[in-house]
């Protein structure tokens, strides 16, 4: 359990690292990004291209096996099916992105930067999912 823990705890810090490095914590930086018919930065086409290509790789990989390294099961997500509330859920994502420039792991890294829109973002991000998880029974 340990060794699980201290393997995730490096893991989040390279990622967040990463997104720092990256520039995918700049809220303004995102924006000029998802601006593609202004002054559009192309750089974390590069970014997203390059973690695409890592993951890829992993998840081939974990297809493979059915533990990882440190012998947790290896569970592959089963449903494969494009669904209303994977398109809405899209796309109030991707909304809520365009308009803060910030997703939910650069949003945490920005916590521990003490940069103040984290602070606005992180307590809205949890509200929504608490009135998701309220909705959603009433609305099936």
């Amino acid at each position: 359990m340990m060794l699980k823990n201290i393997i995730g705890l490096l893991a989040g810090l390279l990622f967040g690292i990463g997104l720092l490095i990256s520039g995918m914590t700049d809220p303004v930086k995102v924006q000029g990004f998802l601006d593609v018919f202004g002054a559009w930065d192309i750089s974390l086409a590069l970014v997203m291209g390059g973690g695409l290509m890592v993951a890829i790789v992993g998840v081939q990989l974990a297809k493979r096996q059915q533990t990882s390294w440190i012998g947790t099961l290896i569970e592959m997500p089963s449903k494969t099916v494009i669904n209303k509330k994977l398109l809405i859920g899209a796309m109030l994502f991707g909304i809520g992105w365009g308009l803060v420039g910030i997703c939910p792991g650069p949003g945490i890294v920005l916590l521990g930067t003490g940069q103040w829109q984290a602070y606005v973002f992180i307590p809205a991000m949890i509200i929504g999912m608490l009135v998701y998880q309220w909705l959603e029974p009433r609305l099936n």
